[in-house]
């Protein structure tokens, strides 16, 4: 069973999961990594459980197109979606606040950035 390294706040937090079980969704049932972890949609569209993976990252699959919509080029950083992840080997992570996207790249999705007013 994977043995999961959870890393926030300053402190380390480390339990064992069953092989597939999905971390935001123990969270929801009150299991590892619950309280620490925080999620919400558990879907893929919020990036709320954003983390960065610190090791393991090498047994996950490719991101998924919700990863790529939310987390952009967070990814290249090593940033995933836990909500889109069924860890099946022991992995590490660190829930930090993502960096900030540049001005120009921050509007809502599908709309385009707004222009001043004349």
């Amino acid at each position: 069973m994977p043995q999961i390294t959870f890393h926030k706040n300053g402190q380390t937090f480390h339990g064992e999961v069953k092989s597939g079980a999905n971390l935001v969704v123990r969270a929801g049932i009150k299991q590892f990594p619950f309280p620490h972890l925080a999620y919400q949609c558990g879907m893929g569209k919020c990036a709320t459980c954003a983390c960065k993976v610190l090791a393991g990252a090498e047994h996950l699959p490719a991101p998924n197109w919700k990863e790529k919509k939310q987390l952009g080029a967070h990814l290249d950083e090593g940033f995933r979606l836990v909500c889109q992840l069924w860890p099946e080997h022991d992995l590490e992570l660190a829930q930090v606040p993502l960096p900030a996207a540049p001005a120009s790249n921050i509007h809502p999705a599908g709309t385009a950035p707004a222009t001043p007013a004349a």
